[in-house]
């Protein structure tokens, strides 16, 4: 194989391993586990990008109020300061994804493992079978990314979108639909 290639224990577990190897998820970083408001202020004070999200979430105090919550971690904050508190350290926490790259969109896939449509089942991208070969420009990303960039593209959602908007846009519903019960797959972007 000569492209990038992801490996799964399912058609998704390899697609996600691909697609993680070309972009970055959105994800949390592991510095922000602060649970109290004062924790996160102060670590929100920490850095411009925590000015910037506090400014954004709409916190507007004098700079001498700043001074007296950072001095004093059992000081009485309004609710509704605290609420901003935490929404700008949310907002700085999570690292958005990064969009599905036209490489991957418009990607040549070669898929190994179990594919069956049919009666046709058999072990593909060995010497008896060549890989399933999916034209990736045909299919319609939109549900994909979408749920891509709100961090929720599991496995198995992943699979069944492919399938439904990827393989059969580009080679139609089989003879029965399209199966991948195996327990090994690779794929291969090309």
């Amino acid at each position: 194989m000569a492209g990038p290639t992801g490996r799964g224990n399912s058609l998704g577990a390899a697609l996600n391993d691909l697609l993680r190897a070309q972009v970055t998820p959105r994800h949390r970083l592991s510095t922000y586990h602060a649970k109290h408001w004062h924790a996160q202020l102060s670590q929100l004070t920490g850095t411009h990008r925590g000015y910037e999200a506090l400014e954004s979430a709409g916190l507007d105090v004098r700079p001498d109020t700043l001074f007296k919550w950072l001095s004093d971690p059992e000081y009485n904050v309004r609710r509704s300061y605290r609420d901003l508190i935490h929404t700008a350290y949310e907002n700085v926490a999570i690292v958005p994804a990064e969009p599905l790259p036209d490489t991957v969109k418009n990607g040549q896939f070669e898929i190994s493992g179990k594919v069956k449509t049919g009666n046709d089942e058999r072990e593909r991208g060995t010497r008896r079978a060549a890989p399933l070969r999916i034209d990736g420009r045909r299919g319609d990303w939109s549900d994909i990314e979408e749920l891509w960039l709100a961090g929720d593209l599991r496995d198995d959602d992943f699979e069944d979108r492919f399938i439904d908007d990827v393989i059969v846009a580009d080679i139609g519903e089989g003879t029965d639909g399209w199966e991948f019960s195996g327990d090994s797959y690779a794929v291969e972007l090309r």
